[in-house]
């Protein structure tokens, strides 16, 4: 099936990183209003031009958050993705308990309603929009349909991939994607065809590269952009020296993994290169990944992170590593 080109700039219009907000919908810790300005604001203020959300962050949160700060950006200007597949509606129950999806820290006014259908697809994108304030959205993501259950991952796809692709035909949106944080549904989605982007968290990082090469040479067939997310794998590769204690996947560190992220720290070292930074850029040395979208807490973070990025990273420290098999 051929690939629809997108009605829209293309990523490389707004720049190669972004950012991803879902920090701002309270992600493990409540931030203020003023600080989620704070956290957009050093973005902004450093370049970043492309901005990342979802519905499921802080149950609606992190967009209505983003919206407020775009809102006062020239629209022109910036590239802005959401997501579909949970819907959010009023929690009649509510009686003040918080979120039961506890990576967030908001109160559970709202509930998630899983809705991957075409009607929910649309009816998303319309709240979405109204949440934020804005006008457009440029890209927009099916988000997460591996988690769901596995034997539910493909007819999520299989209807919402065709939705968000009507959207994009009817000039809702100009770019149609796939988030998901599995090899196995992002190759469901290309198969499929249509999609523009494949956002992939945590499937093609300096840590591991379990998208290569299968994945990666179907998007390359079918002409899919790849935005890469979750490049330290939850925090193991995000500090110079990788910490027992640190998370893999929002979890324990196992064992091997964490040798691995020494290891890879040691080599970098060898060059004058913090394991971060090296972290940041790895999935830019491929021409099929587009972007890279990094997650931040506060402006600080931001900063030190567009600091990684522009950092130079040699290239004798990428052969190193493949000499070790450590990357392909």
């Amino acid at each position: 099936m051929p690939v629809p080109q997108p009605s829209g700039p293309s990523l490389s219009t707004f720049g190669r990183l972004g950012l991803g907000a879902a920090n701002a919908g309270n992600l493990y810790t409540a931030m203020s209003d003023e600080d989620a300005v704070a956290l957009f604001d050093a973005a902004w203020e450093g370049g970043v031009r492309h901005f990342d959300t979802a519905p499921h962050y802080g149950l609606g949160l992190s967009e209505e958050r983003l919206g407020a700060f775009l809102r006062t950006k020239p629209r022109e200007e910036f590239h802005l993705s959401t997501k579909v597949g949970r819907l959010l509606v009023p929690n009649e129950a509510f009686s003040g308990q918080g979120d039961p999806f506890d990576h967030f820290v908001v109160p559970a006014t709202r509930r998630r309603v899983v809705d991957y259908s075409s009607d929910g697809v649309r009816r998303s994108v319309e709240d979405s929009l109204e949440r934020m304030g804005l006008d457009r959205i440029d890209t927009v993501y099916v988000h997460d349909p591996e988690q769901h259950g596995a034997e539910r991952t493909l007819p999520h796809l299989e209807s919402a991939v065709p939705a968000v692709c009507r959207l994009r035909e009817d000039g809702v949106v100009a770019h149609a994607g796939v988030g998901t944080g599995t090899v196995a549904a992002a190759r469901a989605a290309a198969a499929i065809g249509g999609v523009d982007l494949l956002m992939l968290a945590g499937r093609y990082t300096l840590l591991e590269q379990p998208a290569h090469p299968e994945l990666i040479d179907e998007c390359a067939s079918a002409g899919i952009g790849i935005v890469n997310t979750a490049q330290f794998n939850s925090g193991l590769l995000a500090s110079p020296t990788p910490a027992r204690d640190a998370h893999y996947e929002y979890a324990e560190v196992p064992e091997d993994k964490h040798r691995r992220a020494v290891r890879l720290a040691e080599v970098c070292a060898a060059h004058d290169t913090e394991l971060p930074a090296a972290a940041l850029q790895f999935g830019l040395q491929h021409p099929q990944v587009v972007a890279v979208v990094m997650g931040a807490a506060t402006g600080d973070q931001v900063r030190q992170n567009l600091a990684r990025m522009r950092a130079p990273v040699p290239e004798q420290l990428w052969s190193d590593l493949r000499a070790e098999g450590l990357i392909p």
